[in-house]
């Protein structure tokens, strides 16, 4: 009776706050998941929203999600995603707000192998590396890389919209701001596709394009246009990473938040009418049992697919029903093994003459993706990377766990192998149309985007976009949102 008793004054008390309309901010607001989405839409929640609002983040396993850490003999390395693009505004933002610094560079060579031979192997010069893809494959590069700054020079545009506080109810609407249909037809339609149409040729799409596909999604050149081009952005771009790692960027913008961090399981988020606004009551379980609160807004910042139960809560009350998010995620699997590499494989009998560092894959049939030599999260001064005939840390990216075999293929021998099963991304294609951000009237979901492209700086984007989609909605100021013709709004607005 007491704990029933308590739910109803609580729910007269949000009831009444959200009765009274005008300029009243919200009471409470409900994050689920705290993974870089939910930590950076708690911010800038507060950011909008003022100190005063509660915010919850509802969280089942560790801070950070795909941003996480594996300790191999006594160093810390990087899981999940390891490093950003030098155009990731937001994640750099977030980096000087919490006074983080970026990871000192250890540079290495990288090559793409064949299955039998590297078909592209890259050098110390960077002219004679220009000189071998010309050699190889024409101007296909020079193709690629006008593409990609095309596609990149209209993505930019984002900032400059959240800039002025504008924000998109569903993904189509974003995309449709930033290139028009061109965007919009490039989540239904290849990257094969989309670079042949450009004189990019199959043989660079097959040796090159692929490669670096597999290893930031672990798909191929059929994946759609959209997505495949803020990959290949990737590639191109100078990259960086968080010295102590990159998880200390989400657990950051928590602390700065003064977010309450609730470890539990969201099991249901149930809707309660009210005159004027919506009310919403999480349900939860934790190690101490079942509970709920109820919040004026709530931002799902966490996958909703069919195909993974772990986060498959249910939707209560809501007329029409929400609907499923239709899709399957890829799993990517990321060992850390620490060893001895097996040169032989990649046709060097002689260990001490292997020079790469990083090597990518071609669509071959394969199981592995990539293997990289990598650095702990903290670098000192004095560190240096493994000579190729010492034991190194060496991260292998596969579709499947490795059998043994597979990794006595890769390795002479090893001391150990430590692993991350991740849903890493959308697996592109399995579904047909784009999500929405809005659910409801005050309720979101921020993964939306990555049905579009799926990165860490997307995941940023889409945390701004739903920010202020809840604030423009909260305060029902209707025209920043989804409006068109924004280019020409913003230069008047200067």
């Amino acid at each position: 009776m007491a704990r029933a008793a308590l739910l109803l004054a609580k729910l007269s008390t949000l009831l009444a706050a959200a009765t009274a309309g005008g300029d009243v901010p919200p009471g409470k607001i409900a994050v689920v998941g705290a993974g870089i989405g939910g930590s950076a839409v708690a911010h800038f929640l507060q950011q909008h929203f003022g100190p005063r609002v509660q915010i919850d983040v509802y969280e089942k396993g560790t801070v950070g999600g795909r941003l996480a850490t594996i300790s191999v003999n006594k160093q810390h390395y990087e899981s999940g995603a390891a490093s950003f693009h030098s155009l990731s505004l937001h994640m750099q933002d977030f980096v000087k707000l919490l006074g983080l610094r970026h990871r000192r560079e250890v540079v290495g060579r990288s090559a793409i192998f064949g299955g039998e031979h590297f078909v592209l192997e890259e050098t110390d010069w960077y002219l004679l590396n220009l000189f071998r893809l010309w050699w190889h494959y024409g101007i296909s590069f020079l193709r690629l890389q006008m593409w990609v700054e095309e596609v990149m020079e209209k993505f930019m545009r984002i900032y400059k919209y959240q800039a002025h506080g504008y924000a998109f109810s569903g993904v189509e609407e974003l995309l449709y701001s930033l290139g028009e249909s061109a965007f919009v037809n490039m989540t239904q339609r290849s990257v094969a596709e989309s670079l042949l149409q450009v004189g990019v040729t199959q043989r660079f799409i097959d040796d090159v394009v692929s490669a670096v596909l597999r290893a930031s999604y672990g798909q191929s050149a059929s994946m759609p246009a959209f997505a495949g081009a803020m990959s290949l952005a990737g590639a191109q771009g100078s990259l960086w990473s968080v010295e102590g790692g990159n998880k200390l960027v989400c657990s950051g913008l928590l602390k700065l938040t003064k977010a309450n961090v609730i470890h539990a399981t969201v099991t249901s988020v149930t809707l309660h009418s009210t005159e004027g606004k919506a009310l919403y009551q999480v349900g939860y379980e934790s190690e101490l049992g079942s509970g709920s609160d109820f919040y004026d807004i709530v931002v799902i910042a966490t996958p909703l697919h069919l195909d993974n139960s772990s986060s498959n809560f249910t939707f209560e009350g809501f007329n029409p029903p929400i609907d499923d998010v239709q899709g399957s995620f890829h799993p990517t699997v990321v060992s850390l093994v620490h060893g001895y590499l097996n040169s032989s494989y990649f046709g060097f009998p002689d260990p001490k003459l292997f020079p790469f560092a990083n090597i990518l894959t071609t669509d071959f049939p394969n199981f592995f993706c990539t293997l990289d030599n990598i650095c702990p999260v903290n670098i000192s001064s004095s560190f240096r990377r493994k000579q190729p005939q010492e034991a190194a840390v060496w991260r292998v990216q596969s579709p499947k766990p490795l059998f043994r075999t597979q990794l006595k293929t890769l390795f002479r021998s090893y001391y150990s192998v430590q692993t991350a099963e991740w849903q890493a991304h959308p697996l592109y294609g399995s579904r047909t149309t784009l999500p929405r951000f809005a659910l409801h009237d005050q309720l979101f979901y921020l993964n939306a985007l990555e049905w579009a492209a799926s990165s860490v700086e997307v995941m940023a984007v889409a945390a701004k976009n739903v920010a202020l989609l809840a604030y423009n909605r909260w305060y029902q100021d209707l025209d920043k949102i989804d409006q068109k013709d924004l280019m020409h709004k913003v230069k008047t607005e200067l």
